[in-house]
C-alpha cells in the first residue's frame, strides 16, 4: 500500500510540474516588468521563446539599415526581444527625438494640472499673462491649453519660429487643426504655473522616477529632448501602462486615457501629441487635407505613437503588450521632416512578417 501512494506522489508531482503556473524554462514570462537602475541590466525574451518567425528577422534589419537606422528595439511585457544598432551607433550614444518629444512635454503637463498647478481648459493668458501672441485680445482670450495640446490653437502655422511676431491669428481657437511648433508655449506655461523652471519640474516629476537618461536642447527654432535609446523605450514603456510605472502611476490615468483617444473632431488620428492608428480619417503636418483610412494600415490598430522628424518613433501596441523604438537619420532624405510617412507601413510589413 505504501508502493501505491509513492505512485501516486509522484504522478501528482508530475502533473504539477506541467501545470500552467509553473512555465517550462522556454516559455516566456507574461508578466509586466519594469527596468529597475538604468545601471542593471534589463530583462530579455527572445525571439523563439515568443514563437516568431526567426527566418524574418534578417530581411527586417536589412531593411532598417537601408532606412537609415541608428538604433531598434522592441520590447513585450517590458523585456528586451530585439535590441540592433548600426552605424556606429551604440547603446550609450544619445540621439534627438524631435517631434517625438512632443509626447513627453504633453506627459509633463499632465503632471502639473494633477498636481493643481493648472488646468488644461484654462485660457493660456492665465499663465503668460496678455499679450503673448500677435493677435488681438479678443482672439487670445479663445486660445486655451487644451488647444495647445490638440493643436488648434488657430495661430498661423507656417511659421515656425516661436517668436510672438509669428504667433499670428488663422482661425478661431478650436476651429482648425494645425500641426506646428507654438506648443512650445506650453514648456512656459508649466514653468510659470509652478515653482520650478520646466526642465528640472520634468527630471523630478518624470524623467528620474522611470530611469530615463536624456537632456533638453533649446534651439532658436525647435527644443527637442536627446536620450538614448533605453532611454525612449522606458517612455514608451510608460505609455504602454497607461502613466503607470511598476506600482507607481506617474501621469493621472485619466489624462492618460485623454492623450490616447481623439482630441478634437478634425484629424481623427490626434490626440495629446500622440498620433493614432486604427480610425477612419487623418491629416498630416503642413497640409489641410484629411485622407481617408488609418495612419498606418499595416500597424494594429489601437496602436499609438511617438513621431518626430527623420523617423524618430515609439510605437506601443496594448493588444500586444509591445513597445517598439526606432531612432535615425530620415529614411528619405528627400523628405527629412515628414513626421509621419510611408516609411511606417513598410517598416510594420516587416515587423509583422517576424511577430505574426
Amino acid at each position: 500500500m505504501r508502493r501505491v501512494y509513492s505512485l501516486i506522489i509522484i504522478s501528482l508531482s508530475l502533473v504539477a510540474c506541467g501545470n500552467d503556473d509553473n512555465p517550462a524554462p522556454d516559455k516566456p514570462d507574461t508578466t509586466m516588468y519594469f527596468p529597475s537602475n538604468p545601471a542593471s541590466p534589463w530583462e530579455t525574451t527572445s525571439v523563439s521563446q515568443l514563437e516568431w518567425n526567426q527566418s524574418a528577422v534578417q530581411p527586417l534589419l536589412n531593411y532598417l539599415a537601408e532606412k537609415n537606422t541608428k538604433s531598434f528595439m522592441i520590447l513585450v511585457n517590458g523585456r528586451i526581444v530585439m535590441e540592433e544598432y548600426f552605424d556606429g551607433h551604440t547603446a550609450s550614444t544619445e540621439w534627438e527625438w524631435n517631434s517625438a518629444g512632443k509626447t513627453l512635454v504633453g506627459a509633463t503637463t499632465g503632471i502639473a494640472q494633477q498636481e493643481s498647478l493648472l488646468s488644461i481648459n484654462n485660457r493660456v493668458s492665465d499663465y503668460l499673462g496678455t499679450g503673448w501672441t500677435n493677435m488681438t485680445m479678443e482672439k487670445e482670450d479663445l486660445i486655451t491649453v487644451r488647444h495647445l495640446l490638440t493643436m488648434t490653437s488657430g495661430i498661423d502655422d507656417s511659421k515656425q519660429l516661436v517668436v510672438k511676431s509669428n504667433l499670428t491669428w488663422v482661425a478661431d481657437a478650436g476651429t482648425r487643426w494645425a500641426y506646428g511648433n507654438v506648443f512650445q508655449k506650453l514648456i512656459d506655461v508649466v514653468s510659470q504655473a509652478g515653482t520650478l523652471e520646466f526642465e528640472p519640474y520634468f527630471n523630478e516629476k518624470l524623467k528620474n522616477r522611470i530611469g530615463m537618461d536624456g537632456y533638453w536642447n533649446y534651439g532658436t527654432i525647435f527644443t527637442i529632448y536627446h536620450s538614448t535609446t533605453r532611454g525612449m523605450a522606458r517612455f514608451g514603456l510608460l505609455a504602454l501602462n497607461r502613466g503607470k510605472w511598476n506600482n507607481e502611476q506617474i501621469i493621472d490615468e485619466t489624462f492618460f486615457t485623454e492623450s490616447m483617444n481623439t482630441s478634437q473632431d478634425y484629424n481623427l488620428s490626434y490626440g495629446y501629441f500622440w498620433w493614432l492608428n486604427g480610425k477612419t480619417k487623418y491629416m498630416i503636418p503642413g497640409e489641410q487635407t484629411v485622407f481617408d483610412g488609418p495612419l498606418v494600415p499595416n500597424a494594429p490598430a489601437d496602436m499609438y505613437a511617438a513621431m518626430g522628424a527623420m523617423d524618430q518613433r515609439i510605437y506601443v501596441i496594448p493588444g500586444k503588450k509591445m513597445v517598439v523604438v526606432r531612432m535615425g537619420e530620415a529614411s528619405d532624405p528627400d523628405n527629412p521632416d515628414f513626421a509621419v510617412s510611408g516609411f511606417d507601413n513598410e517598416l510594420w510589413g516587416k515587423i509583422n512578417a517576424v511577430i505574426d
